[in-house]
Formats: structure tokens, sequence, C-alpha cells
């Protein structure tokens, strides 16, 4: 314990006596410029007395020489006389920084003030110890910072570039640097564009620095102190007072000082718009009127002059309009883009456009037409590029202005073909699907140039409904200048069909003609006759389209009728007998070329639910509702407009009321599709007979409404006939004279609506079993001719629930000898049960298992007692001890 503590006190001891003042002073030598302002730092450290220390500050001319006192932070006598008035001025002055640093300050340094300034701290320590002074070299050199602007262009258009020069010396008689930097005044407020130096490094300011990455900003350093900064492609907020600024640097303990700047003003530029200055003009070359005649085919040539003070520095895009249309446009970057369409109805001359010189463009329109004519303008676009590239690899521009040229005038004089039209009806139809022709005729022909044609169009104007204003015209078709037929119209199928054609007839006169006429056909035709003159390109050009008069077309139109007789061919007045009907279709007013469809229809009694039994459509199609009965069923057509129906074997189900309902439709040729033209329905024909055939009843037995699993369950199914019997003779037997159709159906329900088939006999003998989740199996047994006998082997308790037999009898009719099906019949239902014996489930497998245990038990006393007797039995007697005490040995 006594050792830890001297060893504490000893190191407190060692620690309190290592502690020494330390004075610092800024580290120098300290070069500064005449004129300018000094600050020079000292501070102390690890002292020991009050926290605030006081300063004292020394200078002397050199190192050894003597100390002149200059200032103390206690003592305000402390000035030596040499510096006392400056000291009182505040040109000398020391500030406190903290409680142990303090700065000298001299607001003008003079070139008697270089020398070493000693720091000196009066000592506060209980010991003395450590250094209590420190002092550092200032050196002053003369101010020889010199800034020489040269004064840029005070207007510079738009897009041009702008160089400012500066020079910035000094004279090098210590290790000094200099930087040079430029700034713009804009209002009252100045920004930084570029600075050079002083390790020959590049800032920019933060509006600039995009520009310089992009190569908007040029630095040119020059010989002789000379710096060019050029500014590429100015525009109007370029546009301020700029600044030249020069400074002089020392590199100190690491970091660079600023001992001297100038700036001087370099002057006002102001960047002129491109709009100011840029000027269009558009004339012809070969006259200088503002107006043009040509000729058609001739070729127009114009010529747009552009001027600006900056053009060298422009990207231009030319574009020709004629009546503010734009005709052909040359981009900026040289790419001519024509604008013409050329239709089937207008067509213009081609143009093309060149650059023919610095600010000129040249607009040809070869072979021109009348309307080629207008008043044409040349409109300029003046692009300058921004600095970069832009994100799909090629320049950045805007626009900088846009101008229009004075108008130029161009007149083609062209003589318009003349003649007169003539349209009449050469034959007129009296009904629908009569035949039509129209003839226009194209007469007192005059002015058609050499190797003029003639087209025409046809217009159709249908009639107006009442109270309704006329319908726009439809165009049906045309013929072009080579002849050619133009049919994209609602008309096409039936050009392309050749029910509607177009025609010339030499030499003038057009026609149109209809074979078969619709109702839709009637109203107003006009007929369009234009002429068509060859250019010097060989292209056919429209010069001149006449119209004719409306020729209205009607006639008295009577709606289409249908009638239609049904009529008796072969009556059936007993079952198994045939029924035939014909029917005929009697039409007006519906065409030539008509095609039917007729339904066959029946109902059981006026009134009731009508079926259809089969149809034949209008291209001989036959559809039957029942495919069972397709053999029984023909409809077939008998004559243009006759059908005969045939129904054989005629059963009970079929009485009822038989007529026939038909669809006329017709279309104007066999490819076409049809159209409807009416419908009507015939009289209705009765099939109807009395069939006095036997009567049944059903009844079901079950021999056990319970059994056991495994066992066979029987189920009869009995049926009895009663009234008019087939007949039975030696020759045919009642076998052959009734059949039965037998269905037995399962639910494991009392009473449940939903049941499921089981299995089933046809009356032919034939049985069918249903798929079922039972491992028993059923089978259909016939006893006798009216009873059926349904058998389950190997019941389960799958199999419990009610059954019912479903028997539909046949027959053969004693009139026509035919097989006829009676009504269906349904028979009770019985429950059958599949008990589950619990004793006979059990007495075996109890019997065994008793006689088992026994017969082991018995062998298991046998064995015992054999052991016993031949292995465990010990022969040699050995005497009891006679003391009273047992021996010791036993245990």
């Amino acid at each position: 314990m006594d050792l830890g503590l001297f060893a504490l006190a000893f190191g407190l001891l060692f620690i309190g006596g290592c502690s020494a003042r330390v004075v610092t002073v800024s580290p120098g030598p300290l070069i500064r410029v005449e004129g300018q302002p000094v600050s020079i730092r000292c501070d102390v450290n690890d002292y020991g007395g009050p926290r605030e220390q006081d300063f004292e500050w020394e200078m002397s001319r050199d190192a050894k020489g003597p100390k002149i006192k200059m200032i103390s932070t206690f003592d305000s006598s402390f000035s030596a006389p040499l510096f006392s008035s400056r000291v009182a001025s505040g040109e000398i002055s020391v500030v406190r920084l903290q409680d142990n640093e303090v700065e000298l300050k001299i607001s003008e340094v003079k070139s008697e003030d270089a020398g070493f300034y000693l720091c000196h701290t009066p000592s506060t320590d209980p010991d003395f110890s450590g250094n209590y002074k420190a002092q550092v070299q200032l050196m002053v050199i003369p101010n020889t910072l010199k800034v020489s602007p040269q004064t840029p262009s005070p207007v510079v258009p738009e897009g041009s570039d702008l160089t400012l020069s500066c020079n910035v010396t000094r004279e090098l008689t210590y290790p000094t640097y200099l930087s040079v930097a430029w700034l713009v005044k804009k209002g009252a407020t100045s920004e930084e564009i570029l600075t050079f130096g002083p390790q020959g490094d590049v800032v920019t300011g933060s509006k600039f620095t995009r520009r310089y990455l992009d190569g908007g900003l040029r630095l040119v350093p020059g010989r002789n102190g000379v710096f060019e900064l050029v500014i590429s492609r100015v525009t109007t907020s370029d546009q301020g007072t700029y600044e030249c600024n020069g400074t002089e640097w020392t590199h100190e303990s690491g970091k660079w000082m600023n001992i001297v700047a100038s700036s001087k003003e370099m002057g006002t530029v102001t960047v002129t718009p491109t709009g100011h200055s840029l000027n269009v003009k558009a004339s012809s070359p070969s006259s200088s009127s503002p107006s043009l005649l040509l000729s058609p085919g001739n070729t127009l040539t114009l010529l747009c002059y552009v001027f600006a003070d900056n053009l060298h520095a422009l990207s231009l895009e030319v574009t020709w309009l004629a009546d503010g249309r734009e005709i052909i446009t040359m981009d900026h970057s040289g790419l001519v883009i024509s604008n013409t369409s050329n239709g089937a109805q207008v067509k213009r001359g081609e143009a093309s456009l060149e650059r023919t010189g610095s600010g000129e463009y040249r607009l040809g329109v070869r072979g021109v037409s009348s309307k080629d004519g207008g008043i044409y303008t040349c409109r300029v676009r003046a692009f300058i590029e921004k600095e970069g590239r832009s994100t799909g690899g090629g320049g950045r521009w805007h626009m900088a202005a846009e101008k229009m040229s004075n108008t130029v005038t161009v007149k083609v004089s062209e003589i318009k073909p003349n003649f007169t039209l003539t349209l009449e009806a050469s034959t007129k139809p009296q009904k629908t699907g009569e035949s039509i022709e129209l003839s226009c005729g194209v007469t007192d022909i005059s002015q058609l140039p050499p190797g003029g044609r003639l087209g025409v169009s046809w217009e159709h104007i249908s009639l107006p409904d009442k109270g309704t204003n006329a319908p726009p015209p439809k165009l049906i078709g045309s013929l072009d200048a080579y002849g050619n037929l133009v049919s994209d119209s609602a008309y096409k199928d039936r050009l392309d069909s050749g029910v509607l054609s177009l025609s010339r007839v030499p030499p003038n006169t057009f026609k149109l003609r209809f074979l078969r006429t619709q109702k839709i056909d009637m109203g107003q035709y006009v007929c369009a006759v234009s002429a068509w003159s060859v250019s010097s390109q060989g292209d056919v050009v429209k010069a001149a389209e006449y119209k004719s008069s409306p020729l209205t077309v009607r006639w008295d139109t009577k709606s289409p009728t249908l009638n239609v007789i049904a009529k008796p061919i072969r009556k059936a007045s007993v079952g198994g007998a045939t029924f035939e009907m014909s029917c005929t279709a009697i039409t007006e007013n519906i065409g030539d070329w008509i095609g039917f469809a007729v339904y066959i229809q029946s109902q059981e009694s006026m009134g009731g639910s009508v079926k259809t039994i089969m149809s034949l459509s209008p291209d001989n199609v036959v559809q039957h509702s029942d495919p069972n009965r397709r053999d029984n069923l023909v409809l077939s057509k008998t004559g243009a407009a006759e059908f005969q129906f045939r129904l054989a074997g005629v059963q009970l189900s079929d009485r009822g009321y038989y007529w026939c309902n038909v669809t006329a439709f017709t279309k104007q040729q066999p490819e076409q599709s049809w159209t409807t033209a009416a419908t009507s329905v015939s009289n209705k024909i009765n099939i109807d007979f009395q069939e006095n055939g036997p009567s049944f009843s059903v009844a079901i037995h079950s021999d056990a409404s319970s059994v056991y699993p495994w066992e066979t369950a029987k189920m009869e199914c009995s049926l009895s006939v009663s009234g008019s019997s087939p007949k039975s003779d030696a020759a045919h037997s009642q076998t052959d004279e009734l059949a039965y159709e037998v269905s037995w159906f399962f639910t494991r329900l009392r009473g449940g609506q939903t049941t499921t088939l089981v299995v089933s006999m046809d009356r032919f003998g034939l049985v069918r079993k249903m798929n079922r989740n039972s491992s028993s199996d059923v089978s259909v047994e016939r006893k006798d001719a009216n009873t059926y006998t349904l058998n389950i082997f190997g019941t389960q308790d799958s199999d419990s629930g009610e059954y019912h037999c479903m028997v539909t009898p046949w027959y053969k009719s004693p009139s026509s000898g035919l097989w006829t099906q009676a009504g269906e019949l349904t028979s009770g239902r019985v429950f059958l049960s599949v008990k589950f014996a619990v004793w006979d489930s059990l007495k075996l497998p109890l019997l065994y298992g008793a006689s088992a245990s026994l017969g082991v038990g018995i062998f298991s006393l046998l064995l015992g007692l054999i052991c016993a007797q031949c292995c465990c039995r010990n022969t040699a007697h050995t005497p009891r001890s006679r003391n009273k005490l047992m021996d010791l040995e036993m245990d």
C-alpha cells in the first residue's frame, strides 16, 4: 500500500516537473508588400498562474541587434519613442484573440518595418522553465504589381467570340506568385468568371463551370504577363461590365497567402441580338419586279438573300412558302426536306432548294402549273450552337431569330379547256330489277391542249326521306385520264361483279349502266368530266373540271309480297302411316334471282308451343331438329317455288298441326350474298288419328327388404297388359308383338328426388350397366314376357337405398303392323337395407381365439411338468445337521 502511494506521488511530481512554458509565433520569414496590412500572431501554452497572459512585442533591425520596444498588453507606456506615435494613432495595435493568444497588427507596413519581431510573455509560473519569448522575421517588399487590361469591343454581335485581354506583372525580387481573375458586373452584383493561378490551376464561377467544361470559355496565356479569356458564341446574357483582377501570392507554412491585389475595369460590352441585324430578301434573278408571270411547264426560280452582322456564326434554316404552305426546307445542317404532296387530284411542280453562296439560297420549281401560282415568301431561322453535346450526340442549338422576306407573286397563265355536258337517260326502269343506262355527252370542246384527255366521275344523291334534307353525294366510280376504272366506293362490289359498269363511247360520250336496279338506286345522278393536260415531265395534270346538271331517276316501287299455300298429298289415318304435304310460294316484286328458306313447323294444338322439325336453306342445305328421326323425315324442292315434306311412320306423338314458314331471298349475282325480301307462313294441315292400342301398368316387388353383406338381393319389375292387345296366334306370339325398354334407378335417401341410373335393357335385349362406386355387381334377367328381375350380387352398405324401375312399352300396331311407342311407366319404390351382422362377424374369430388360447395353455403345462421331472431332480441325499443352529453355509 505504501509503495503504491509513493509511486503515485512520484509520478505526479515528475509530470509537474516536466511541464514548461512554450511561446510560439507565426512561422517565417513573412513576406509582405509595402503599404499592405500585416498580422503576426503569438500564443503561449503549458504555463502556470492565471489563465489570461500578458504579452510584450519588441523588434530589431537584425537578428542580434538591439531590441526596440513596440507595444505591450498591460503597460501602455511600454512603447519606445520610435513607435509611440504609431501606437497612439492605432497604426500599430495588439488584439487579444484568446486568453493565451494575441495578434500584432500594422495597418500599413513600411519598408523600415522590416526586421525581427520578438514576442515575450512575463513569467507567472511557480518555477522558471521553458521559453518565454519567440521571434519571427518580417520582410517588406515594394508594391510592384501592375494590372493593365485591354478594353474589349463595346458592341459584339450575338454568336461571335469575345476576347478579354489582361496584362498582370510584378518585379520578381522575392519568390512570389501571380494570379489573374475575370469578373462581370451586372447591376450591383459581380460574378466571377474564371481565375488562373497562383499555382497554375483554373477555378471557374458556379455559373460558368458547365460552359468552361463544354469549351465555351478558353484561357490563352501569353508572354510578358498577358492573359486572354475567350468567351465563345456570346449571347445577350453575356453583356455587362467586365473587370480584371491581379493578385500577388506567397506560400507560407503550406498555405497560399494573398499579399497584394489590384482590380481594373476593362469596359462595358453590349451584345447585339441576331434579330436586330438579320434581314431576308426574296427576288427573281430575271426580274426585280415583285410579280412573275409564267406559262405552264416553265421553271420557276427565286433567290433568298440573308444578311446579318454575325452571319458567319449562324446556322440558317431556310424555308420557301407558297400562300403560307411550306414547299421545301433546308435545315441548319443542310438537309433538304420537300413538303410538296402529289395527289391524284392535285399535281404540283417538282421543287428543289440549294445554297449558292454565303447567305444565298435558290428555289427551283420545274414544270409549273396553275397549282403552283401564289404568293411566295422566304422564311429564315437563325440558330446558334451552344457548348457541349446533346443526349443524341449532336450539337445543342437554340434559335436566335426568325425573319420573313418580302413577298413575290407568281402567276401561271393557263387557259382552261371549255366544253358542254349533256346528261340523259337512255334507258329508264319501270320497276325494281330492270336495267338503267345514263349517257353523259361532251360537246363544244375548245382550248384542249395537244395530247389532252378527258376523264369522268359519276355521283349519286339518294332521295331524301320526308322532312329531312338531301344526303351528301356518293361517288359511284370514275374513269381517269388513261381510261382506268377507279372503284373505291360503296359500289365497288357491284362494279367488280359487272352488275354496274362505266364505259366511254367514241368520240366523247360516257355511259353508266345498271343491269339490275335496286330501290336504293333511285335519286339524282351527276357526271363530272375533267380535262387533263400533259406537263413537260410527261405527267398528266388536271386542267379543268365541269359538272352536269343533276338528272333525277325514279320509278314506281311496289313492296315485295310472298304467299305460301300448303296442300296435303297423303294423309295419315293410322299409326305408322306416311304423311306428305306440299308448299307452294307465290312472289311478286321481288326480283329475278330468288331463293327460299323453308322451315317445317308444328304444334300439338292451336295456341300450343311451336317447334321446328326441319329446314331447307336457299342453298338447299337440309337440317334436322331431331337426328334420331333423320330417316323418317324428307324435305325436298320439287319446283322453282314448290317444296314437299314427308313424314314416314307416324306415331301418336306426331299428331298436331303442320305448316311451312318460308322466307324469300334475292341477290344480283350468284357470287353475292342473299338479301331478305319477304317472309310468309302457309295454312296449317292437321294430323289426327286414333290408335286403340293396349294399356300397361307396372309394379315392383322385392324378396326381402333387408339383406346381409355379400348376399344377393333380387327385385322384380312386373308389367300387366289390358285393353286391346297385340294379336297372338300360331304365327305370331305375344313376345313378337310386345317389347319393353326397362331401366332401374337408385337413390340413397327415402323419397330422394335425385336418382341414379343403375342398369338398363333396351327392347332388343341389350343390357347397359352404369359405373358404380360399389364392389357389388348387378344384372337384369327377363323371367317371362312381362317380368324383369334385378339381381345385386355381393351387396355392400353402399347398396342401401330406394330402387324403382321405369318401363317404355313398344307394340306393333294392328292396323299398320309398325312398331309404336307407348307412354313411359314408372313403378313405385322399394327400400333395400344392408344389415351389419355383429355376432355372425365375431363368432368365428372368438371361437378360433379361444381354441388357440386353450391349446397353448395345455402345451405350456405339459412342457413344465416334463422339465421338472427330467431336468431339475436331485438324486443325492444330504443329511440334516444335528446342530441346533443352522450351518453358516445355508443362506
